[in-house]
């Protein structure tokens, strides 16, 4: 059986993309690019993403994809960082990056598809070739395909998405052999595959492939011999249409898709059939309690859930059973992962205690930060790393996030968690989304702020909603302020950027907490 990747309408079989990722790779050696150096991508998702990913893969590069909702300072800040010896672009997007491409650097151009210019809506003379411009078509099938032996790839260098600050680039060592296998164990577990034939696999990756999970999601499905099936942009009924045309069995999310698939109308939601869904698999970004419920009511128990982070890979899984059990849980540690809860002078806290999350994976292959050693030496915890998260694991094992200990509000001394007042703030009729966060206090030091987008058509106000949480919140995290907005900062991976809501907040402050 033949399989395939498809990108929006357009499928090719899955061969065909792997001999244009050889050709991408001995057009890449013949720039003299050697094992250990980086190749950039700044492309939506497409067919180039995987071939140049394989191709830079076999020759031992990292390979850097860059956000593309990123702003040509940051790109270059990105670019430069990760010292790019090469750059494939999408045609849209070289025009408002030109500019800031590092002088020297070879850069090829992918035409922006008809599918993704629709997805988009991009005009098509945005995406117009420059004069001189050297097309990544062009160059790859100028070279045969790669023969020479493969170097054992160190993966992507990604950047962290610089929520509180200038993104960090994880640049993780080469792995072992013995470290290459027990990884590819655990990423079979946490994708599903395990023990299963490639070829009845039908993957979907609904994200963008420029970040982490996404990232690996669909090389990995690709490199296993199964179908691939990418999406050009997330839609909401498109996926259900999807899902249902081709079967898909293996599907990749974050809750912020949950949340838009929950909003269908109910005969939208009826209309597909989605019985061909295995094992769906959601990490990235906190799930609302009562979203998730409802997803598994009405997907079924196939919804799993990870956490980790770029630096650390996966370190807990969960299915659908142990999170009706669990509620709000993110899982429990995988076999080969390590989780503890940290109180202030980094002892172990017991169960039901919150404090720092600290994990780590002894069989991943350990990382620094691009540039930057300090940084890695900072979020160590002994043999186990912080990413910044605050949370407790209960006497099962089960671990539970409170928030972020950069977005913890102190007020009056007492710690309160955002993400706690968040989840009931979506409990509320008519909230479409909401961010909680701390501002400047005189007396208290800080107050909880809440903005609040509501659904379409909704209105909604200040006292109904202090009024909503009066039986659910102690009255100390009930929010002072209330704001209401069209729309908030959300990250496709769904994380929200607190910090543009926050700063104005805290300009003339004098201090930043």
């Amino acid at each position: 059986m033949q399989t395939f990747v498809r990108v929006g309408e357009r499928s090719f079989p899955r061969v065909e993309i792997e001999q244009r990722g050889l050709r991408g790779a001995s057009a890449f050696a013949s720039l003299g690019l050697k094992a250990g150096e980086t190749v950039a991508l700044i492309l939506r998702n497409d067919f180039p993403f995987l071939e140049a990913t394989l191709g830079a893969g076999v020759l031992g590069l990292y390979v850097t994809p860059v956000n593309w909702h990123n702003t040509a300072a940051e790109a270059a800040y990105i670019l430069n960082d990760c010292k790019a010896k090469a750059i494939v672009i999408h045609a849209d997007l070289l025009h408002g990056l030109k500019s800031v491409l590092p002088d020297g650097v070879p850069v090829f151009v992918v035409e922006t598809p008809a599918d993704i210019r629709a997805a988009y809506n991009i005009a098509p003379e945005a995406c117009a070739v420059p004069n001189g411009a050297r097309l990544w078509s062009s160059f790859i099938e100028g070279f045969p395909p790669y023969t020479g032996a493969p170097v054992e790839a160190p993966g992507a260098m990604i950047y962290t998405s610089g929520t509180t600050g200038k993104p960090k680039g994880v640049r993780r060592l080469p792995p072992t052999p013995e470290q290459a296998v027990a990884t590819q164990a655990m990423v079979a577990t946490l994708f599903g595959a395990d023990g299963r034939d490639p070829e009845t696999i039908v993957s979907y990756a609904a994200g963008p492939l420029y970040h982490s999970t996404p990232n690996a999601w669909g090389p990995y499905f690709f490199r296993l011999g199964a179908n691939v099936i990418i999406a050009p942009r997330f839609d909401a009924e498109g996926l259900l249409r999807d899902i249902e045309r081709y079967r898909v069995t293996h599907l990749l999310t974050v809750p912020t898709m949950f949340v838009r698939l929950l909003k269908l109308p109910e005969e939208v939601r009826k209309k597909y059939d989605l019985s061909s869904l295995q094992f769906v698999m959601h990490g990235a970004a906190p799930c609302p309690v009562e979203v998730k419920r409802r997803m598994i009511e009405w997907w079924g128990p196939v919804i799993w859930e990870h956490y980790g982070g770029t630096e650390t890979g996966a370190v807990t899984i969960c299915d659908s059973k142990q999170w009706l059990a669990h509620p709000g849980t993110v899982g429990c540690a995988l076999p080969d992962a390590e989780v503890r809860v940290l109180g202030k002078n980094g002892e172990t806290l017991p169960p039901n205690e919150v404090g720092e999350v600290a994990c780590w994976r002894p069989a991943y292959p350990d990382f620094t930060y691009n540039g930057d050693d300090e940084k890695r030496r900072k979020a160590s915890r002994g043999t186990l790393l912080s990413l910044g998260d605050v949370g407790h694991l209960d006497s099962d094992g089960f671990l539970y996030l409170s928030g972020r200990s950069s977005d913890m509000v102190i007020s009056g001394g007492v710690n309160i968690y955002p993400a706690e007042i968040e989840s009931e703030i979506y409990k509320m009729p008519g909230v479409a989304d909401c961010a909680v966060f701390g501002i400047p206090d005189e007396e208290f030091g800080e107050q909880v702020c809440a903005f609040i987008q509501p659904q379409p058509g909704q209105k909604l106000g200040i006292d109904a909603v202090k009024g909503f949480l009066a039986d659910r919140l102690a009255r100390y995290k009930i929010p002072k302020r209330i704001e209401f907005v069209d729309t908030l900062p959300r990250e496709d991976s769904g994380k929200i950027f607190k910090r543009k809501l926050r700063e104005p907040f805290w300009a003339n402050a004098g201090r930043t907490v």
